[in-house]
C-alpha cells in the first residue's frame, strides 16, 4: 500500500525483479495502470482484487479498506508510512494479519489540510515515534545502512538527524567527481560544501544565486563521476538535482539552466537521487524569510535536499543567512543543523 500509484508501480516492478532473481513465481497486480507499468503486472478492478488469484498486489487505502478485503492478506506493507495518515491505517488494518510500516519520519511529513484535534492529524509513523528520531529496538527495526550516500555526506546526516546511527556501505566511498583542470573553484570530489554568494533583500527569488548555480551547473557538465561500482561516466543533466525552497526561485532556475535540467522544490524530489545536488537557499537573511526559519531551516527538508546526493551536495547561500537571532528554543536545533552542513562540523 502507498499513497500514490506511481510508488506502487515502482515497488511492484522491483518485487518482480527480485522474485525473478530468486526463481520465485508471482502473479502481481495493481488497481490502476500507468505508462511505465510493464505487461507482466496485471491491472485489476479494485473490488476484484483477490489473494487467491494475485500475489502480491498494490493498492491505495481505497483498495484495502473494503469489507471484502477483511483478513484477506498475511502481510500488508505500507510504503512511506511517514506520509500516510493515522486514519488511513485504522481503515485498512482489518485487511491483513500483520502490518509492516516502512518509512522515515525525519523526511517530509504528510501533506495535510485543516485542523485535526489531538494527535489525529499525525501520520502513523509520527504517532508511533512520538518525536524520536530513530526507531527504538522495542518498537521496530532501524535500517542503519545507506546504499546511496558517500561517507562524508552520511556522517553529517547521521549526526544531525539520526543520532549517529546511520552509516554508508563500503562501496559508497568509491563515489565521487573526477575534476578536470578547468573545474569551477567550488567543486569538490565529494561531501557537503557551502558556496557563498553575496546578496541582500532577496526573499523568494535570488538572481545572484541563480547565476552562481548556472556557473556551477555548466562546469559540472564538463566533469566525470564514478559510481559505487567504480564505473566512470560523463556528468549529464540526469546526474544533477537543483533544489530551491520557493517556487519563484525554481522558475528562475529553470529559465537559466539547460533544457532537461532537474529543478524543483524539496517536495518534488523526495524518493529520488542523483550524483550531485545543488541547493539554492534563496533568502538573504532572517528578515527576508517569507515563512520563517522553521521552514527554511527545517531539519526534515534539509535532510531530504542534502541526502538526494550520492557524492556531492553544494549549498549555495548568502553568508549572513545563518546569523539568525531567535528567542525560540525550538529554532536552535534547526540553526545548528544548517551550521553543521555549511561548515562541515
Amino acid at each position: 500500500m502507498a499513497n500514490s500509484h506511481a510508488a506502487l508501480n515502482h515497488l511492484l516492478k522491483a518485487s518482480c525483479e527480485e522474485a525473478k532473481q530468486l526463481a520465485i513465481e508471482i502473479l502481481p497486480c495493481v488497481a490502476q495502470k500507468d505508462e511505465t507499468l510493464p505487461d507482466y503486472i496485471q491491472v485489476v478492478e479494485s473490488k476484484r482484487i483477490d489473494s487467491t488469484c494475485h500475489n502480491p498486489v498494490g493498492g491505495t487505502a481505497w483498495v484495502f479498506c473494503r469489507a471484502e478485503q477483511e483478513n484477506r492478506w498475511d502481510y500488508l506493507f505500507v510504503d512511506e508510512a511517514s506520509q500516510v495518515s493515522l486514519a488511513d491505517i485504522v481503515a485498512v488494518r482489518h485487511s491483513a494479519h500483520n502490518l509492516v510500516l516502512l518509512g522515515d519520519q525525519m523526511q517530509l511529513p504528510q501533506p495535510i489540510q485543516g485542523v485535526h484535534p489531538g494527535q489525529s492529524g499525525l501520520s502513523v509513523l509520527d504517532y508511533l515515534m512520538q518525536g524520536q528520531s530513530t526507531v527504538p529496538a522495542d518498537l521496530g527495526i532501524f535500517l542503519a545502512k545507506t546504499y546511496r550516500l558517500h561517507p562524508s555526506i552520511c556522517a553529517l546526516i547521521s549526526e544531525g538527524v539520526y543520532e549517529g546511527r546511520l552509516t554508508s556501505v563500503g562501496e559508497c566511498s568509491r563515489q565521487g567527481l573526477v575534476l578536470n583542470a578547468d573545474a569551477d573553484r567550488d567543486l569538490r570530489p565529494s561531501g557537503v560544501h557551502w558556496v557563498a554568494v553575496e546578496h541582500s533583500g532577496n526573499s523568494q527569488k535570488s538572481p545572484e544565486e541563480a547565476n552562481r548555480v548556472k556557473e556551477l551547473y555548466r562546469s559540472l557538465l564538463k566533469q566525470q563521476w564514478v559510481n559505487s561500482r567504480g564505473e566512470s561516466a560523463n556528468v549529464t543533466t540526469d546526474d544533477i538535482l537543483v533544489v530551491a525552497p520557493y517556487n519563484a526561485q525554481v522558475r528562475l532556475l529553470r529559465d537559466c539552466l539547460p533544457e532537461g535540467a532537474r529543478v524543483g522544490t524539496v517536495d518534488k524530489f523526495q524518493g529520488q537521487e542523483a550524483a550531485i545536488a545543488l541547493l539554492s537557499m534563496t533568502s538573504s537573511d532572517d528578515e527576508s524569510m517569507p515563512r520563517g526559519p522553521d521552514f527554511l531551516f527545517s531539519r526534515n527538508r534539509l535532510n531530504v535536499a542534502v541526502s538526494r546526493a550520492k557524492c556531492l551536495c553544494l549549498i549555495v547561500a548568502a553568508p549572513g543567512l545563518g546569523d539568525v537571532e531567535s528567542d525560540q528554543v525550538d529554532d536552535l536545533p534547526l540553526l545548528n543543523f544548517y551550521s553543521m552542513l555549511t561548515t562541515g562540523r
